[in-house]
């Protein structure tokens, strides 16, 4: 699996359904677990995003289906990044010596 880090932040209309926002956060799990993946930690953040989100994923192709559905719903803008645990990282610098 890989991992991914979702920096989000509440659109207009999110905002406006504040309170919904625990109900979508439990169907975005749902999602991503009807395709292959797995949530990781979730956290609301204060400063430039307001959601940062670890989850797991089988591919890229699912990340994008599964960011493109969320962002398609209107209530979040997001950014997403691929995370590369550290013995990937070591190895990935280790090739460069």
């Amino acid at each position: 699996m890989t991992t991914y880090v979702m920096l989000a932040n509440w659109t207009p209309q999110g905002l406006r359904n504040i309170a919904d926002s625990p109900r979508r956060l439990d169907a975005a799990r749902a999602l991503l677990a009807e395709m292959g993946g797995s949530f990781g930690n979730f956290y609301m953040t204060m400063g430039e995003y307001d959601i940062v989100a670890v989850y797991e994923a089988p591919d890229d192709a699912v990340a994008a289906r599964f960011t493109l559905a969320l962002a398609r719903q209107g209530n979040i803008q997001t950014r997403t990044l691929k995370a590369f645990p550290e013995p990937a990282y070591r190895e990935i610098t280790a090739s460069l010596a």
